[in-house]
């Protein structure tokens, strides 16, 4: 049999039996029940996009081959008299539990994943530029790959004029700048469009200080994207 014809089998098998490339392994440490979502940018959704995790539970997502996305963690859910479903920082908008689709509300905290990418390598980073809401950190398993974390308490520093409060006037979320305040140079458009003309600002360094592994705003990929060998598997902590 021909390579070529050999290689075509295998990848229809692979397709057929559904071969995953990544188990995500989401586990809970923060002393509160927290509801993790999923938003899938590239290849089929996962079979989880919303569930509830109580403190020290953790659940698995298994992943297809070429999947890229995103997780986050919700706070302070319940159903509402309506039998709406909804969330203090981070609802997806979808009115249930599982976010079917949607994306999570600023301000969020983000794990974001592109699975078998370039050169058949996994990026991954954990992302502050929709803001905070909680400390979270990825983990591989395996392989020698670096982890990533931000757990510093980004709401205990967070600047007035981004904070999101309860009704109890305690901080639950920082907004970042672009989110709060709504400026080019703070969102990194218009003519602050490119690396050049958008450097860190003094809002940007606030999140880069608590946590100087993440993205703490767009332009922010040097130091905040970390790559490893296609294949391996990952835990997502949230409050590590």
């Amino acid at each position: 049999m021909e390579a070529k014809g050999y290689f075509a089998i295998l990848l229809a098998l692979v397709s057929v039996t559904g071969a995953f490339s990544a188990t995500f392994t989401l586990r809970n440490n923060c002393p509160y029940t927290v509801w993790p979502g999923s938003l899938t940018g590239g290849g089929s959704q996962l079979s989880k996009t919303g569930f509830e995790l109580a403190t020290g539970a953790s659940t698995s997502v298994d992943a297809p081959a070429g999947w890229s996305g995103r997780f986050w963690a919700r706070t302070g859910c319940s159903t509402d008299p309506s039998g709406k479903f909804v969330c203090a920082t981070a609802d997806c908008g979808s009115g249930r539990l599982e976010c079917n689709g949607a994306g999570a509300i600023p301000p969020a905290t983000l794990l974001e994943f592109t699975l078998n990418g370039d050169g058949g390598k996994d990026f991954y980073d954990v992302s502050l530029v929709d803001g905070f809401n909680l400390p979270a950190s990825i983990t591989p398993q395996g392989g020698g790959c670096s982890s990533t974390t931000c757990r510093g308490n980004v709401n205990s520093v967070c600047p007035q004029e981004l904070s999101v409060k309860n009704a109890g006037g305690s901080v639950i979320a920082c907004k970042s700048a672009c989110e709060a305040l709504g400026q080019p140079q703070y969102c990194c458009t218009g003519s602050f469009n490119k690396p050049e003309t958008c450097p860190p600002t003094n809002y940007s360094r606030i999140f880069k200080n608590a946590c100087p592994q993440a993205y703490s705003y767009a332009y922010d990929d040097r130091s905040s994207t970390f790559t490893c060998a296609a294949g391996g598997n990952y835990v997502i902590t949230f409050c590590p």
